[in-house]
C-alpha cells in the first residue's frame, strides 16, 4: 500500500478539492480526522433522474380548503367500470391486466378534480360470476371530518367489478 493511494484516499481528496476549491482555499490542505461519506459505487452508477428532496415550509393548514365530492367520485367509478367491463367476459389473465388499467384510469380522473393535499388509494376487484358469494370489507384509520371514500359495484353476465376510492387528507 505504500506505492498507490487507496480508493477512499482518492475519494476524500476529490471531495476536499471540490469543497475547498470553490472557496479559494488550497486544495491540498487536508483536515485531520476527515471522513468521507461518499460511497465508491455512487461514482460508478450515477443516475441523473434521481429526485432531489424538496424541503417545504409548514403551512399551518389544519383542514382542506376544498373537499372531495362523493357524488363526483362515484360518477367517475360508475363511468370507468361500465365502459371497461360492459361487454367483457371473465378471464383470469385478462382481469389482472384490466385491474391495473382501471386503477390508472380512475387515479387520473380523480386527480383531474384537482383537490390538493389528498392521498388517493384505489382498490379494484374483478371476479367471475358463478353463483358464489363474496364480501369485501376494509378498515381504516379515519378522520371523518376530512377523509372521504366512494365505492361502486358493476355486474354483467360473466363478471363483477367493485371499485373503491379512499381520499385521505395529508396535513
Amino acid at each position: 500500500m505504500a506505492g498507490k493511494p487507496g480508493m477512499w484516499t482518492l475519494v476524500r481528496e476529490r471531495v476536499q478539492k471540490k469543497s475547498y476549491g470553490a472557496r479559494g482555499k488550497d486544495s491540498t490542505v487536508r483536515t485531520k480526522d476527515s471522513i468521507s461519506t461518499v460511497s465508491g459505487l455512487d461514482e460508478l452508477h450515477h443516475d441523473d433522474n434521481t429526485r432531489m428532496a424538496v424541503t417545504m415550509e409548514n403551512t399551518y393548514q389544519m383542514g382542506p380548503y376544498k373537499r372531495f365530492s362523493v357524488a363526483a367520485v362515484t360518477d367517475i367509478l360508475e363511468d370507468v367500470l361500465t365502459n371497461y367491463l360492459q361487454e367483457e367476459r371473465y378471464e383470469a389473465e385478462w382481469s389482472q391486466k384490466m385491474i391495473k388499467t382501471i386503477c390508472e384510469v380512475i387515479r387520473a380522473r380523480v386527480k383531474d378534480l384537482m383537490i390538493p393535499r389528498y392521498k388517493i388509494i384505489i382498490l379494484v376487484h374483478i371476479g367471475q360470476l358463478t353463483g358464489q358469494s363474496m364480501q369485501i370489507d376494509s378498515r381504516c384509520l379515519w378522520d371523518t371530518s376530512n377523509d372521504v371514500s366512494a365505492s361502486y359495484s358493476f355486474k354483467n353476465r360473466s363478471l363483477f367489478g367493485v371499485a373503491t376510492v379512499y381520499t385521505v387528507y395529508f396535513e
